[in-house]
């Protein structure tokens, strides 16, 4: 919640004609944190709006280039790449029409294919007429 800017006038003129900051504190019922706030910041009287802090800066045609040439990689790995969050690059391929893989490249391919499986069977995973 931010503080009306008359309360901060208050607390801030309270401290300049020599109050104790955690005197202030206590008689205007603010955290003393957000009193050093105040007093380190350029304009204490600013306040921040809700919502994203910059804008996206992902270039989708370079997001388009990179995904045929490394359809591979994870949203983690392309955003360290472009240097913007998983977010901005989920919502870039989101925007070009990109879905999610839902299996792994190699057994698309047909590589995995003829790999047999190390499980060994025990008793208690074989059938019941085969023990």
């Amino acid at each position: 919640m931010a503080y009306s800017t008359d309360l901060r006038k208050r607390v801030l003129d309270f401290i300049e004609a020599g109050g104790k900051k955690a005197e202030a504190a206590r008689r205007f019922s603010v955290e003393r944190s957000t009193i050093y706030r105040w007093l380190a910041a350029e304009d204490p009287f600013a306040t921040q709006k809700p919502g994203p802090k910059n804008m996206r800066v992902l270039d989708e045609a370079a997001l388009k280039k990179h995904v045929a040439d490394f359809p591979d990689l994870t949203q983690n790995e392309r955003a360290s790449h472009f240097g913007v969050s998983e977010s901005s690059i989920a919502y870039g391929l989101r925007k070009l029409g990109i879905r999610r893989k839902k299996k792994q490249s190699d057994i698309r391919s047909g590589a995995m294919r003829n790999v047999k499986s190390t499980f060994k069977h025990s008793p208690r995973n074989t059938p019941l007429e085969k023990r």
